[in-house]
């Protein structure tokens, strides 16, 4: 299977933070693929801009050992990497005075889409945005990318998005999560509201429950200071479990376009249910023979912050009344995986007996690593005895079920680059999305700083700590293992 690559009109693209992790690590790796795939039409062009002194051929050498390290293998003995970095110009520039902006003005190009991508701190935001639309770079075909985290808080959020409105339209923003590039969170979507076989059965009726994991192996590592001012809750469950929750709960749109998707996505957050304080987790790593503890690697000894976070809520409308959606997520667990199981209410009546056991089907919606989906049904157990139920796997491998002729998935910025050069923000947060997730947030962590709540600690390379684990069996549930 061959997948459609769709065409794009000429662009410029400039890249603040153009020399930075991101840029070198997801970024330029991102617009070097879909350059091979043919995407980037001629005339298109990427311009890096940051405070490093850097010439033109001096940031092309610097894009081509990250594409050399982030995305080995695609077109680098052909020829094909020196046509994507002829595309590539650079601009050393100061944010916050005039240093490089009138030269970065002279090279936009005209009556084209031009996207500027703020892969910087969000205390820049607004100086970027100031100095975009002083020097006459601010058209109406100008689009602003901004990076995670959209503030600390509420408060922080509505003054992050008043002060982009003040130069750009709510259509000119484009708040990214990468969570909503990946290919099996679109494939929910269409999973959702393209097979009949499902949508009769997303409900409280049929749902007993809906577990949302988000894995990581890795610690805090170089973000210590930013990650102890923030934490799972602000870092991880108020943005890319809220969007994975949103997608799966929410209504089925009129039409697919970005805001009717958003406006479901909206009614989903609002009608979330209080997180009471027995119905939340809170926990911290401890150091293994390989590895510090987070009090350690953040280098504070009282540290209150929680790399684990797991809670129970619900979501107060007709589809979910009384079903119970169980997220969590946390660092230095067992396995990175990221993984949605929409677990389904056991048959009213077994006419197989008791020694059948209870079997009950379960749909995985597998992020990460691996991408799928996999439908748990029951069978007969092979051979002869009697009747004995197993439960077996449906799957659908991307990788397997689309061939070697589809290739690799496309990397998330991959698909989110493209779509902020289409003008198409339906993978996109808006700006009173974001306000509603920390709507919600911010009374649970106000109610574990007002109780003085200390995580809990947990082994490195677990599934995080016991109390999780009692936080389903309180329900007569118990979590799905986290595996590769």
């Amino acid at each position: 299977m061959v997948s459609r690559v769709i065409p794009v009109d000429p662009f410029d693209l400039v890249i603040f933070g153009g020399t930075g992790d991101l840029a070198k690590r997801k970024v330029i790796p991102a617009l070097f693929r879909r350059y091979c795939a043919g995407q980037m039409p001629e005339g298109a062009r990427i311009i890096g801009a940051a405070r490093s002194e850097h010439d033109a051929e001096e940031y092309r050498e610097f894009a081509a050992e990250s594409i050399r390290e982030f995305s080995p293998g695609r077109g680098c003995e052909d020829g094909t990497l020196e046509g994507f970095l002829s595309r590539l110009d650079y601009v050393t520039i100061d944010a916050m005075g005039e240093d490089g902006w009138e030269e970065l003005a002279s090279k936009m190009t005209e009556d084209r889409v031009r996207a500027f991508y703020f892969s910087v701190g969000p205390g820049l935001f607004g100086a970027l945005a100031d100095k975009i639309h002083a020097h006459g770079m601010a058209t109406p075909e100008a689009r602003i990318v901004v990076e995670k985290p959209f503030g600390n808080d509420l408060a922080t959020a509505k003054e992050l998005n008043a002060t982009l409105a003040t130069h750009f339209d709510e259509g000119q923003i484009y708040r990214i999560d990468h969570y909503l590039g990946k290919e099996t969170v679109q494939n929910l979507m269409a999973v959702r509201f393209g097979n009949m076989l499902f949508e009769p059965l997303w409900n409280s009726q049929y749902v007993d429950h809906i577990q949302i994991t988000v894995a990581e192996t890795v610690g805090v590592g170089g973000r210590g200071e930013y990650y102890d001012k923030s934490g799972a809750m602000r870092d991880m469950m108020q943005n890319h479990l809220m969007q994975l929750l949103c997608l799966i709960a929410m209504e089925p749109p009129a039409r697919f376009e970005p805001d009717a998707v958003r406006d479901e996505k909206l009614k989903v957050i609002r009608a979330l249910g209080d997180v009471l304080p027995h119905h939340l987790v809170r926990g911290q790593y401890d150091a293994d023979a390989d590895h510090p503890s987070y009090r350690e690697a953040v280098d504070n000894p009282r540290s209150k912050t929680e790399s684990y976070v797991a809670l129970k809520t619900h979501i107060n409308n007709w589809r979910w009344a009384g079903t119970p959606f169980y997220l969590r997520t946390g660092k230095r667990l067992k396995a990175r995986s990221s993984v949605i199981n929409v677990m389904f209410k056991d048959t009213p009546h077994s006419i197989f007996g008791e020694e059948a056991g209870r079997h009950a089907n379960v749909l995985s919606i597998r992020l990460q690593p691996n991408e799928g989906i996999t439908l748990q049904v029951t069978i007969k157990e092979p051979g002869p005895g009697g009747m004995r139920l197993i439960d077996v796997p449906l799957d659908m491998t991307f990788a397997e079920a689309l061939g070697e002729e589809g290739g690799d998935p496309p990397d998330a910025y991959e698909r989110l680059i493209m779509d902020v050069i289409r003008g198409n923000q339906t993978l996109f947060m808006r700006g009173d999305e974001v306000e509603a997730a920390w709507a919600w947030t911010d009374p649970i962590i106000a109610g574990w700083e007002a109780r003085g709540d200390v995580p809990k600690p947990y082994d490195s390379g677990s599934t995080g700590p016991r109390d999780a684990e009692l936080l389903l069996l309180r329900d007569k549930r118990e979590w799905r293992g986290i595996t590769p």
